[in-house]
């Protein structure tokens, strides 16, 4: 008999659990509230560039996710960053970094095929543009309904990936008996999140600095990483640089709400001073992304969510697995997948 599940979220964690229950009897569902799949690990294209303005990259910390990423999922256009990641303190001086060995993958066409590749390999039904706002659990299961109140549908058990914040959200909405759960949506509100606004400074010239990114070691600088998308292979065009910037989180949070003109104009001048060049103040195009839950700051309790399970409720995400990155999340998919398979 076909269990079905609901995943809530189709960024990494929910991808790579929905892969792992390709081949059990579990007739998988997501819903996502954005046009694209892969969460904060997103990728836009704009004048022949194509550039991340979320998470940057894949880290080969965890094997797993690295064999399935280089050899169980097609690997054409994957691409391995390797230029290194210097770092910078209060003072704006750019240095060299630790050395590593990590790789750094993403792909030519944008580390959104990291998701695309999961669901192609999954027997999974994805519904974009859908919020997900209620949840009603009954004896047999739960019900969803989104944000216009329609309702989508009666699952076995439901998968909630969403940022923390979001996902306390969802559970403070849901009509369930839970006694034994009583402490749960404050748990999963407690994880603290970082603030990020991001902007994006296009130039016709390339830069000559041996890096492909630096990171602002003490947090002590208004500008938190900075990234070259031009040494990702079918990034952007030769001759050319577009610069990622993520603020720290102090300006992030005091300039969140401030005209996107202004919030670019002091990000270009924020870059000119730290590299050393004028030219930066004036791209020649930007973009720009807020993030108000960019990353968790800690990862929850998971002993603390064990009871859900006997309410067939799952969480997955960077802020349930071992350590709040890409990686991690895909790996906590994965287990959180299989142990949904072995339930149903």
């Amino acid at each position: 008999m076909t269990s079905t599940l609901a995943i809530v979220g189709a960024g990494g964690a929910g991808a790579a659990a929905a892969y792992a229950l390709r081949d059990d009897p579990v007739d998988v569902t997501v819903f996502e509230k954005s046009r694209g799949v892969c969460g904060r690990a997103a990728t836009r294209r704009k004048d022949d560039c194509i550039y991340e303005y979320g998470a940057n990259y894949l880290k080969d910390d965890d094997e797993r996710v690295t064999e399935l990423v280089t050899e169980t999922l097609p690997s054409d256009g994957l691409v391995d960053v390797e230029a290194p990641i210097y770092a910078f303190e209060r003072d704006g001086d750019v240095g060299e970094g630790r050395d590593s060995d990590e790789h750094k993958w993403t792909y030519e066409s944008g580390i959104t095929q990291l998701a695309k590749r999961l669901f192609a390999a999954a027997d999974a039904t994805v519904h974009n543009g859908v919020r997900v706002e209620t949840l009603d659990r009954d004896a047999g299961g739960w019900r969803v309904f989104d944000a216009e109140g329609t309702d989508r549908g009666h699952y076995d058990a439901l998968l909630l990936t969403p940022p923390a914040p979001q996902t306390a959200d969802l559970l403070g909405e849901a009509a369930w008996d839970h006694d034994d759960c009583r402490d749960l949506r404050q748990t999963v509100a407690s994880v603290p999140y970082r603030t990020v606004v991001s902007g994006m400074l296009h130039y016709p010239f390339e830069l000559d600095v041996p890096w492909y990114a630096a990171v602002n070691t003490d947090k002590a600088h208004d500008i938190g990483w900075l990234a070259r998308e031009e040494c990702k292979a079918g990034h952007v065009p030769e001759g050319e640089s577009l610069l990622l910037v993520q603020m720290n989180e102090p300006w992030s949070v005091a300039n969140y709400d401030a005209h996107p003109d202004r919030i670019l104009d002091e990000i270009a001048q924020r870059t000119a001073r730290l590299l050393g060049d004028d030219r930066l103040t004036d791209p020649d195009w930007t973009d720009h992304q807020h993030w108000r839950y960019a990353q968790p700051e800690d990862t929850v309790d998971r002993d603390a969510l064990a009871p859900a399970a006997d309410h067939d409720l799952y969480f997955a995400g960077d802020w349930v697995a071992s350590e709040p990155r890409l990686h991690a999340a895909v790996r906590n998919g994965l287990d959180v997948g299989e142990r949904i398979g072995a339930d149903y």
